[in-house]
């Protein structure tokens, strides 16, 4: 299997919307209707469930040049979703809906339905995937290891779905709950070489585990096609804002990490935790959001997550600058003392007692102001 090299440092996104019935504020099955407005564009995509609808970007030179290209997809959703009697927002998880998901009728989603049987239509979950360039396999999977012990970072910054079924779960992001029934969710295996992974792809395609790199559901993976890194760890964004934020942390990052010794790194992230403190940090993150702890060495010592992010962003502070990120790491910085998206629904939730009037709210943080 060949890594397709990125000429740069390039990122691209991928956004996933909630399809609303626009009186009910419910999902609604409404991807192919939607699409019949969209024949032939690359940038706006049916997805699994057909209560969503997936935006994505050019192959852009900072997150400000992706961000801005999804919005113009953006407003020609929403025109076209008013036409249909539909509206849209984004989040993790819708608040209240109760009821399966109806698959879209495309032949790898068919068979991923055949395949899960039940599991196919509890899967009702929506994120914002990011994609940075890399110059081979080997690079690619040396940023991996190294971003790995960060993943909780973007669980905690992204969490945007503290609602499910009508319910208010406790937690931060949801979504990470009703992934984890699946198979390939969550951490990536450890490797250090694109050899490796290509010996786990080939493999996982002998023993009928996978077809391609798609069924791979790590909340980090290589994309050999793309030639990119794809960090899978974040909740959908709320709005644009949020969106560009969590898309120049991610960039500005990977490129600080790429560059930096492994002795450096260790200087901020501890690097050789074992599995079962990784796996334990990106519960906590998605369960309690900036609000958890952080277990950095095998001792149980801890750190606040939220303390750690801030090291983080002044870590990549200088790669920032020097790749046209620092005002989206700015955004970064007011998302992460201004209010992530489980606050802001939590906080609407209890001045209304009502998860519509939290879809509400979501509808209008949508609109580009």
């Amino acid at each position: 299997m060949e890594f397709n090299p990125s000429p740069g440092p390039t990122v691209g996104v991928e956004w996933e919307l909630q399809l609303l019935d626009s009186f009910t504020l419910d999902l609604v099955d409404g991807i192919m209707p939607l699409m019949e407005f969209f024949p032939n564009t690359e940038f706006v995509k049916p997805e699994y469930i057909q209560s969503c609808v997936e935006l994505t970007s050019c192959v852009a030179e900072n997150s400000a040049e992706a961000t801005a290209h999804i919005q113009g997809s953006l407003t020609k959703i929403l025109q076209r979703c008013g036409e249909l009697e539909m509206d849209a927002c984004a989040s993790g998880t819708h608040p209240f809906c109760r009821r399966l998901a109806l698959i879209t009728p495309l032949p790898r989603y068919q068979r991923i339905e055949k395949d899960a049987g039940f599991l196919a239509h509890t899967q009702i979950t929506f994120s914002s995937h990011v994609h940075i360039g890399m110059t081979s396999g080997d690079e690619a999977m040396r940023v991996i290891s190294l971003l790995a012990p960060a993943l909780p970072a973007f669980i905690a910054l992204s969490a945007n779905s503290p609602f499910w079924r009508g319910h208010e779960t406790g937690h931060a992001a949801y979504r990470h709950r009703i992934l984890a029934a699946a198979p390939n969710y969550s951490l990536p295996p450890r490797m250090r070489t694109w050899g490796e992974f290509a010996d786990f792809m080939n493999a996982g395609r002998r023993a009928n585990m996978v077809h391609s790199i798609k069924d791979i559901h790590w909340n980090i993976r290589p994309h050999p096609d793309f030639g990119t890194i794809e960090i899978r760890a974040m909740d959908a964004a709320s709005d644009l804002r949020t969106l560009q934020a969590l898309v120049a942390f991610a960039r500005a990052l990977v490129l600080c990490l790429r560059d930096a010794s492994s002795e450096d790194v260790a200087t901020i992230l501890p690097l050789e935790l074992p599995d079962w403190i990784a796996k334990e940090n990106h519960f906590r993150a998605a369960h309690l959001g900036l609000a958890a702890d952080y277990i950095v060495d095998v001792k149980g010592n801890l750190r606040p997550l939220r303390e750690l992010i801030a090291d983080l962003i002044e870590f990549c502070g200088p790669t920032a600058a020097d790749v046209g990120e620092s005002k989206g790491l700015e955004l970064t910085e007011y998302l992460l003392t201004g209010g992530a998206g489980y606050e802001r629904q939590l906080q609407s939730y209890e001045e209304s007692h009502s998860a519509q009037s939290v879809v509400k709210m979501l509808t209008k943080a949508l609109r580009p102001t």
